[in-house]
């Protein structure tokens, strides 16, 4: 088959002049070295990871992985450890995806007003956001250490903490702390949001509602909330593909906790099974899938 006859089989109707077929074969030459660098740098990788988890990778380079079919799958599948890390990630990702969300949309409704110093206040905002992981994960740890912390201090002062032991040094204490620090560290993402979906509602739904004699909860129940449903989906919807890929918030602040993510670096970096790290990452991914498309079909495509 020609060029042309592939360009006229592709185009249709758009090609039945000359100046059409070259207009459309220009295209073709544009976007093939886009589609080739996607290619490489994200679908090749994709489809390796996908054949690495169906082997053993040796550890000796000049030996090629071996072909084991399904076996880290049922491994995984049969690990107490694989369910336990799964727990702790859908946990850890639906408590802080709520409270991000929660205290994004409380925040934006704060700055939904105009008050001195508005600009600047929403420049301190974002910094949890901007900020370095690596610096804002240090912080912390000095602020709950049990030597020179202030905050287990202040929990000891009110009756709430009375161990030496560090709150980031017991996983039954680990996870809540890491699920506030994660949600402190990306709360500005939804405020962004929700402040400029705020800052497009017209005044005058609200000037009828005060007409009408709606208070401020009604006019949130009734004319904000209904205004933000598609931005909450579209801010639920990323951080929990976010948070569920989470590795660096849970890494630097804590060893005692652990999610698939840092199951699958220690699975293939620390342990070096990596057929086995592939296999989690695939199913990391693939729960990720289900959740995009369930979460599509339940709130519509016109939410998200």
């Amino acid at each position: 088959m020609s060029v042309r006859e592939v360009t006229a089989s592709l185009f249709g109707e758009y090609t039945e002049s000359p100046v059409d077929r070259r207009e459309a074969l220009l295209g073709i030459v544009l976007i093939l070295p886009a589609v080739v660098l996607i290619g490489g740098v994200i679908l090749y990788p994709i489809a390796y990871n996908v054949y690495l988890s169906f082997t053993t990778v040796p550890l000796n380079p000049d030996r090629a992985p071996e072909w084991v079919g399904l076996a880290n799958y049922v491994e995984l599948l049969a690990s107490r450890r694989f369910w336990s890390a799964f727990t702790t990630t859908v946990t850890f990702t639906v408590g802080t995806t709520v409270l991000s969300t929660v205290v994004g949309l409380g925040v934006a409704l704060l700055f939904d007003r105009e008050f001195r110093g508005r600009r600047f206040a929403r420049g301190l905002v974002l910094l949890p956001h901007v900020t370095p992981i690596i610096a804002v994960a240090f912080v912390w740890q000095f602020m709950l250490s049990p030597l020179w912390g202030t905050i287990p201090n202040v929990l000891a002062d009110w009756g709430l903490y009375s161990t030496r032991v560090g709150l980031l040094e017991r996983g039954s204490t680990a996870l809540p702390v890491v699920i506030v620090f994660a949600a402190w560290r990306n709360f500005p993402f939804a405020f962004l949001l929700f402040v400029a979906r705020l800052q497009a509602i017209p005044e005058s739904m609200y000037e009828a509602a005060r007409i009408d004699g709606a208070g401020a909860i009604a006019q949130f129940k009734d004319i904000t909330l209904p205004e933000l449903k598609g931005t909450i989906a579209i801010v639920v919807l990323l951080r929990f593909i976010w948070e569920f890929n989470t590795f660096a918030e849970v890494w630097l602040l804590t060893r005692q906790i652990l999610t698939l993510p840092i199951f699958a670096y220690q699975t293939a970096f620390a342990n070096f099974e990596q057929g086995l790290g592939a296999a989690i990452s695939l199913l990391l991914f693939l729960v990720q899938a289900l959740f995009v498309v369930g979460f599509v079909l339940l709130f519509g495509e016109d939410k998200v």
